[in-house]
């Protein structure tokens, strides 16, 4: 499979289910893994919770969250050569203007953020 990137969700968004996603990063930081992609183009990658809001005012444990998706990002980017900077929304309200991106990227060549 030629992957395109990544799509970021949350479950505050109703517009979809879990059915859709292929990894969900739970309130616990835990993963659930879909058995297989169910894409052809994207990887869906869905946090649990509320994330439209920025970095500093999210909780200990959603900043936990947001760094295992980055890792779930750098290791599916090795397993099936995506650049880690391919990342997009669900839509314009999923996760939200104020997602802190940037909590996201991981260079692989320099390490964590």
């Amino acid at each position: 499979m030629e992957f395109e990137g990544f799509v970021i969700h949350h479950t505050a968004c109703s517009k979809e289910g879990e059915e859709q996603w292929d990894f969900t990063v739970c309130k616990d930081s835990s993963v659930k893994a879909s058995s297989t992609l169910k894409h052809p183009e994207y990887i869906h990658i869905c946090l649990e919770g509320d994330f439209n809001r920025d970095y500093d005012i999210l909780t200990p444990g959603q900043k936990e969250q947001l760094f295992t998706a980055s890792k779930i990002i750098v290791e599916m980017s090795r397993l099936y050569s995506i650049s880690p900077l391919l990342l997009f929304p669900h839509a314009d309200s999923c996760p939200g203007i104020h997602f802190p991106w940037n909590a996201l990227v991981i260079y692989p060549v320099d390490g964590y953020h």
